[in-house]
């Protein structure tokens, strides 16, 4: 009877489940990714994401040797349609989860650096400690940048205004209200409806290739509200609808990332301000411009992630469920 075990973690309300010891093969984490798309990696994806054993909205990701030994391991992503490029909220999981299990050392004052490699470039999770607790996770992106602004979109809601920016992964990006939506609860439904006809619009536009074809295509669509500004810089309510209908219950890491990048490019946000983005749920990142290069910015996004616990599954031969199931 084969059995993996995981330990489970969320970010700001969403899920990530941690799992070691599942074969992947490539020179690299972004190999190891194109490569775990078709092979027996994705049946344990599956296995452990989608139901009964998971959920449509179930998140989380496979640990994997580092692409050299400037990081301390890397990792595979994956949600109920395969595998992602990028993703901020498992990072910070990833980096409380390597210290509170001893993988990295960690001061009890202090701050840990946990540097990951994952397919869409080399990440770190800076812990903040104190007094022996993780009081927060830093999660330091690769560079994020604009794509294209001001797409003119047709929609089941009329004409809007999008804009494509690279955050690890790319996003389509436009404010709720062009849609006649809030970020609230009470309009989950239209969201996830709205937010897949943008992406599958814009999934193959010219302005969503890259140079790297790995990293091509729109992942997810972020409808934001604009709640106006705090002391520190704008304050922006979102809700991050990827890969094929599933909400992030948290801010979205490398979503907020690329939030940066758009209001860093417009003028809105300055290199000296901070971000507050809060999610559907009401939870919180902040996040801001660490530096410049000629790849873009590069974002600092801080938020926190709490152990949820640890499981054993197994697969009974028996099981006609084995490669589980979706509703959505």
């Amino acid at each position: 009877m084969m059995r993996w075990a995981t330990e489970d973690w969320h970010t700001a309300g969403e899920p990530f489940r941690i799992v070691l010891d599942v074969p992947t093969r490539g020179a690299s984490v972004a190999e190891r990714r194109v490569e775990a798309m078709s092979g027996s990696a994705d049946s344990v994806r599956r296995f452990l994401c989608l139901e009964p054993r998971g959920h449509d909205d179930m998140y989380g990701g496979f640990v994997t040797p580092p692409d050299d030994d400037g990081a301390d391991f890397g990792v595979l992503f994956w949600h109920k349609d395969g595998f992602s490029t990028a993703c901020g909220h498992g990072t910070m999981a990833l980096g409380a989860w390597a210290v509170r299990s001893g993988r990295v050392q960690a001061p009890d004052d202090g701050e840990a650096i946990v540097t990951i490699d994952v397919p869409s470039g080399r990440v770190q999770a800076r812990v903040q400690r104190r007094g022996g607790r993780t009081t927060g996770v830093v999660f330091r992106n690769v560079p994020s940048r604009v794509l294209a602004t001001g797409i003119r979109l047709a929609t089941s809601r009329g004409e809007v205004d999008v804009d494509l920016v690279f955050g690890g992964a790319v996003y389509a990006t436009l404010p709720a209200a062009a849609l006649g939506l809030e970020v609230t609860p009470a309009h989950t439904t239209e969201l996830i409806r709205l937010g897949r006809e943008v992406k599958w619009a814009l999934d193959d536009h010219p302005d969503a290739k890259l140079a790297d074809d790995r990293l091509s295509g729109v992942y997810g669509t972020i409808l934001v509200d604009d709640l106006g500004r705090t002391s520190e810089g704008p304050w922006q309510r979102n809700v991050t609808v990827f890969a094929d209908g599933e909400v992030d219950r948290s801010p979205c890491g490398s979503g907020t990332a690329a939030r940066v990048a758009l209001l860093a490019h417009t003028g809105a946000l300055s290199d000296d301000e901070v971000l507050t983005h809060d999610s559907i749920i009401g939870t919180r990142f902040h996040g801001r411009v660490a530096d410049r290069g000629a790849g873009g910015v590069i974002p600092e996004i801080t938020g926190q992630a709490y152990r949820v616990g640890a499981c054993e599954f197994e697969l009974d031969p028996d099981d006609p469920l084995a490669a589980g199931f979706s509703l959505r």
